[in-house]
């Protein structure tokens, strides 16, 4: 008889930190941030006391240590992927008031287990909007369902932004960079706010609050980070050359950028900007240029042209006790949605997600347990596919299934 697999309980109500593990929390974020130019500043805060909800953008595994810094000495409740449950164990998470989640799924587990944090232990619960890392240092993909959640715990909302923990480990380039980090504390919506304003107009606030832009911020500070390899990995993002339009042909390695086809080349300064080396310098702003292929891939999109698929490694995680690896599969990705087929604990498999199922994915560049990979979830399961022939498609992949979202959301909305 096969040996049926544990799965994780997303079921289980977070634990209330403790003294102990509050101040060891507070102080580990301490020792991580006390090699940065760390600075926090709060603002409409005097006199809040939890429960609230504090949200914050994401960008880097420092986003995790300021928090706990920001809110310290109230207890602090968060949500967390599955996989960061693995990296650093669940008895560990557990402790520290950690609520475990698969990516891009509805999750009324969830809901429950803040709403508990919220009303039994009293707590501050921080939530990451977005779901995911930024790819460009800018603001990604708010869900629409973020307001009606709010309202439905009637407490007041803090937006956690913080600027500079992109630029000093983009998930494209992981060396460290100990540069500076400003962070901004803001009571956004008090608790008589909450419940008088529609769900619209919460959702408009949070989108005021949440706008950022890591570059600019950098650029227009002066925060110089002289890395030696600070554009490594650059191409993974900026995967089309301007000049030729050419897609998955950039390269990137040291302070430069360049494009394989035509061999132009881009030199990246102290404080990201960009310089052709010769020519024309098409987009001197990192997020220009994503947003043109961004651009582009929703043309495609519309027009009825995209089309991604490639032939896939395979790892699932049922639980957080680590991957295991299932053999090679397939994956096809269209403006009717993805479908991904294999073999995971010896059956075969189809997962399909139609346009309105995925409003945004989840992509690791150069992923150390294997090298670039996506990974899709169902409610007892995540599947991670690592693309074995197509060279850097994950950027246009992530751009292309927040398009296909809103296309047919908008189609919906017209019909």
């Amino acid at each position: 008889m096969k040996k049926e697999i544990k799965r994780f309980d997303f079921k289980k109500p977070p634990k209330n930190p403790n003294l102990f593990w509050r101040y060891l929390a507070k102080l580990v974020s301490l020792c991580g941030l006390s090699v940065k130019k760390y600075k926090l500043e709060k603002h409409n805060m005097k006199g809040l006391k939890p429960p609230y909800i504090m949200l914050a953008n994401h960008a880097s595994m420092v986003d995790f240590m300021v928090a706990q810094v920001a809110v310290h000495p109230a207890s602090l409740n968060n949500v967390a992927s599955i996989e960061a449950f693995h990296d650093y164990t669940e008895w560990l998470f557990r402790n520290l008031g950690v609520i475990g989640k698969r990516k891009f799924i509805k999750d009324l587990a969830l809901i429950k287990n803040i709403k508990y944090s919220l009303t039994e232990y009293k707590n501050v619960f921080c939530i990451y909007p977005e779901a995911r890392y930024t790819l460009d240092g800018c603001t990604s993909y708010l869900p629409d369902s973020l307001g009606k959640m709010l309202k439905l715990f009637k407490v007041p909302v803090v937006v956690l932004k913080l600027q500079g923990n992109f630029v000093t480990n983009p998930q494209w380039n992981k060396h460290g960079k100990n540069s500076r980090i400003d962070a901004d504390m803001t009571q956004i919506i008090t608790k008589e706010e909450i419940e008088n304003l529609s769900v619209d107009e919460i959702n408009q606030k949070i989108k005021e609050a949440f706008v950022y832009d890591d570059f600019a911020w950098q650029r227009d500070n002066k925060v110089a980070i002289k890395h030696k390899k600070r554009a490594d990995g650059l191409h993974s993002i900026l995967y089309q050359c301007p000049n030729c339009k050419t897609e998955h042909k950039m390269n990137s390695a040291g302070t430069e950028l360049w494009c394989e086809e035509c061999g132009k080349r881009w030199y990246m300064d102290e404080y990201g900007v960009l310089s052709a080396k010769e020519g024309e310098t098409e987009f001197s702003h990192i997020p220009d240029w994503f947003k043109w292929e961004r651009a582009n891939v929703r043309e495609q999109v519309r027009n009825g042209t995209y089309h991604v698929e490639d032939d896939c490694r395979i790892d699932t995680m049922p639980n957080a006790r680590g991957f295991i690896k299932q053999g090679n599969g397939h994956f096809v990705h269209t403006p009717e949605g993805m479908i991904l087929t294999g073999t995971a604990y010896g059956e075969p498999f189809t997962v399909v997600k139609t346009p309105l199922e995925q409003e945004s994915i989840h992509v690791e560049y150069g992923y150390k347990y294997g090298g670039d990979v996506f990974d899709i979830a169902t409610a007892n399961e995540s599947y991670w596919f690592y693309p074995l022939t197509a060279r850097d498609i994950l950027t246009k992949v992530s751009l292309a299934t927040e398009e296909i979202y809103f296309m047919h959301k908008e189609n919906l909305r017209k019909n």
